[in-house]
């Protein structure tokens, strides 16, 4: 059974979204504050986990960074805070998805599954090293693509870009993160980077470049590979 840690504060959310998971055959554990969740998820394991950003004991965002240290558990961030920038720092500091109070049910229930479903496939991912779509081949171990029966000829910039983003699929990878794995630190704020090369591997990869399906854009907040 999908175990699922809750950490939030406020009982009457954590009762409603404990009794909805457990309708759904999701086993739970709750968390009220940031030392109980790191405690609870280093000792049960979840399969997911919810956090709130406003904790009693420490920031939200610690709790995430500390988690981040040891294991990849899919973390969903449910905060009343709503600026993109502070949105935009959860990712950055490690968090799968991003949802924001109020919210409703059902889509943070659809929301869990998919994050736990691109955990599934990110561990099958690591193991792949031919990643196979519609439109194109890629062999992450020989440093190829093949498109149409002819091999496409990459920059290593373009390749650095495209291997961070396979190896993360279904995946939404910052734009920061997106950066300074690929040009280092110092370019975190260059933005326009990113949409030169992505436009020049859409050119290569795509069908229609101005209709990805492969190569996504999240508007202001990263990109993403979708098989």
């Amino acid at each position: 059974m999908t175990r699922v840690l809750v950490v939030e504060d406020e009982p009457q959310l954590v009762r409603a979204l404990e009794i909805n998971l457990k309708a759904r055959r999701y086993e739970v554990d709750t968390a009220p504050d940031g030392a109980t969740a790191l405690r609870l998820a280093a000792a049960h394991h979840p399969d997911a986990i919810l956090l709130d950003l406003g904790l009693p004991d420490m920031d939200g965002l610690d709790v995430l960074r500390n988690l981040r240290r040891w294991t990849r558990v899919p973390v969903l961030v449910v905060s009343a805070r709503q600026a993109s920038d502070e949105k935009i720092e959860a990712l950055d500091a490690g968090a799968d998805d991003y949802v924001t109070k109020p919210f409703a049910i059902d889509e943070l229930l659809a929301r869990l599954r998919a994050a736990i479903r691109r955990a599934v496939t990110v561990t099958t991912a690591e193991e792949e090293v031919i990643v196979t779509t519609d439109e194109f081949t890629v062999d992450l171990a020989a440093k190829k693509v093949h498109r149409g029966g002819h091999d496409i000829r990459l920059t290593p910039t373009e390749w650095h870009l495209l291997d961070v983003l396979i190896r993360n699929p279904g995946r939404l990878v910052s734009q920061v993160q997106l950066l300074q794995e690929v040009w280092g630190p110092s370019y975190r704020t260059q933005t326009n980077y990113l949409r030169v090369y992505m436009a020049q591997l859409r050119r290569k990869l795509e069908a229609n470049p101005a209709h990805p399906r492969h190569l996504i854009t999240e508007p202001g907040m990263g990109y993403r590979f979708e098989k």
